[in-house]
């Protein structure tokens, strides 16, 4: 199919995950969009006149009231939704492309969005992501930090040992 005939929608997205209380935990945002409610990363739509990385910064604070620090981009995750799926009705497909990034908090308080996509943010125990109901982009996203976070361990490792 020609890239005239579908919609195209380009978002950006924040893994954050940090340890809390011992354990290794990830903030996610409620999206409430779909049939039903939906733990997603804290993320959304790219403006027409904002780069992807100043989206992610901006959806991050509107969704969890966190200023944050993009530390790395950990990957691009795509899908296509048929025509008569979408959660907007229309007639064409919508080809999904969603930039996700590494994240430091920097500032703010969590705060739930107002009148938005999403109505909670929360920080989950990683361990307890699986028994959610949730979007895909969760997965892919805690996927491509422990990659990213395994390449940079490796490095570390790798760089420190003696005689490399």
């Amino acid at each position: 199919m020609d890239y005239r005939d579908y919609d195209t929608r380009l978002a950006a997205y924040a893994a954050i995950v940090e340890q809390r209380q011992g354990r290794e935990h990830v903030l996610l945002a409620l999206w409430n969009e779909g049939e039903v409610p939906m733990w997603t990363m804290p993320g959304g739509g790219v403006e027409l006149d904002e780069s992807v990385e100043q989206a992610a910064v901006r959806e991050v604070l509107e969704e969890t009231g966190f200023a944050v620090e993009l530390t790395g981009l950990l990957g691009v995750d795509s899908f296509v939704l048929p025509a008569g799926v979408r959660v907007n009705t229309s007639d064409r497909p919508l080809k999904s492309v969603r930039v996700v990034f590494s994240a430091r908090i920097v500032g703010g308080e969590l705060t739930h969005e107002q009148d938005g996509t999403t109505d909670e943010a929360r920080w989950i125990p990683v361990e307890e992501v699986a028994d959610l109901v949730r979007v895909s982009l969760v997965d892919a996203a805690l996927s491509m930090d422990r990659g990213s976070r395994g390449t940079a361990e490796a490095a570390t490792a790798l760089v420190g040992r003696p005689g490399r």
